[in-house]
């Protein structure tokens, strides 16, 4: 025989309680349509202001979830490599695997990055193209008015200012 617990006949095995069912009615109702608005809201502002810069984000995203699963794959084949093939059973080659993963993550995502961005973030790749034109013409000018006239033309295509002022000390 089971004893009663605070005046309450206990559970039956497998049936849920009587009073934890969910509950119903207006504030149910608000709850749910309020949680179910948030996410929408924060789509249509993404979506339709351009906000948070989407277009930048997912391809930092893809460009870091594609260095994850390289460099995963690159140390686990590394580890299998030493510890299965060579029979190398001691923490160093564990350790030697966990730093060469280390040394290649800049490197590859540096590159990965420039891909990624080639294909889903066109403008950053254009204007770090432009800028770099820019860089390698203004080591061999030596004109000013030249390099005032180059720099106001490069500013105008990357980011199409509606005015561009540049100031200069001339002395």
């Amino acid at each position: 025989m089971v004893p009663y617990i605070l005046g309450r006949r206990p559970a039956l095995a497998g049936a849920a309680p009587a009073d934890t069912a969910p509950a119903a009615g207006p504030p149910y109702t608000v709850t749910t349509v309020s949680l179910a608005a948030l996410p929408a809201g924060l789509a249509v502002a993404i979506l339709r202001y351009e906000l948070y810069d989407i277009d930048r984000i997912i391809s930092r995203t893809l460009s870091y979830a594609i260095v994850t699963g390289l460099l995963v794959g690159v140390y686990a084949g590394l580890v299998l490599l030493a510890t299965g093939v060579l029979s190398v059973k001691s923490p160093v080659a564990v350790a030697a695997a966990t730093l060469v993963a280390a040394a290649l993550f800049s490197p590859l995502r540096s590159r990965v990055q420039r891909i990624v961005d080639l294909q889903f973030n066109r403008a950053r790749y254009d204007a770090d193209q432009m800028v770099a034109a820019f860089a390698a013409w203004l080591k061999d000018s030596v004109d000013l008015a030249a390099v005032q006239a180059d720099l106001a033309d490069a500013v105008q295509r990357a980011l199409e200012p509606a005015h561009i002022y540049l100031w200069t000390n001339d002395r």
